[in-house]
């Protein structure tokens, strides 16, 4: 119930099928108002394990580049780094754990993956050329998640975030230095 709540946060679309429940019809409903309720399993949940608790200190840079456009506190456009490099170049994940969504459904956001490392921290990589990963994949620190695409402006880029708890915090703070 935690982790749910923390993946409608952070992504802003309907949560992870793997979570997505739908209650059990009750006695006295009649068929004809259930089958149209049908429940399929989906394959995300017959991958889900236990999230990997990430040591905080042990990130690593998801991509070579340069910081274009770095985090602000309180501005939705500014909720993560936005880092510069070429087309085509490898998204790798910045820490070990478990794929929560690949897909094109969050506005502004492009072909995106997010990373659930813990049941407090999540990961965002947007404005993906190709996404190779899928969701209920495990993924390792420093794995080939994506590669690198544009965003809206045609900026050759990855929007990355880091979420705790489901709010945006500095990726700087996690980060080793350049």
């Amino acid at each position: 119930p935690q982790a749910r709540s923390a993946a409608v946060k952070v992504t802003a679309v309907k949560p992870p099928a793997s979570v997505t429940t739908t209650p059990a019809p009750s006695r006295s409903t009649p068929p004809a108002q259930t089958t149209a309720k049908a429940v399929e399993k989906p394959v995300a949940a017959q991958k889900q394990a236990a999230p990997i608790e990430v040591d905080p200190d042990s990130w690593i840079w998801p991509t070579k580049g340069r910081v274009l456009r770095g985090y602000v506190a309180n501005y939705p456009s500014r909720n993560g780094l936005d880092i510069t490099g070429q087309e085509g170049q490898p998204i790798n994940a910045s820490a070990p754990g478990q794929v929560v969504y690949s897909g094109n459904g969050l506005i502004g956001y492009g072909e995106l993956i997010i990373i659930r490392h813990s049941e407090k921290m999540l990961s965002a990589y947007a404005h993906n050329k190709v996404r190779l990963v899928g969701e209920g994949d495990q993924v390792t620190a420093g794995q080939k998640i994506a590669e690198m695409g544009r965003n809206t402006g045609n900026e050759t880029m990855l929007h990355f975030e880091i979420r705790v708890r489901g709010k945006p915090v500095n990726p700087l703070s996690y980060l080793p230095k350049k």
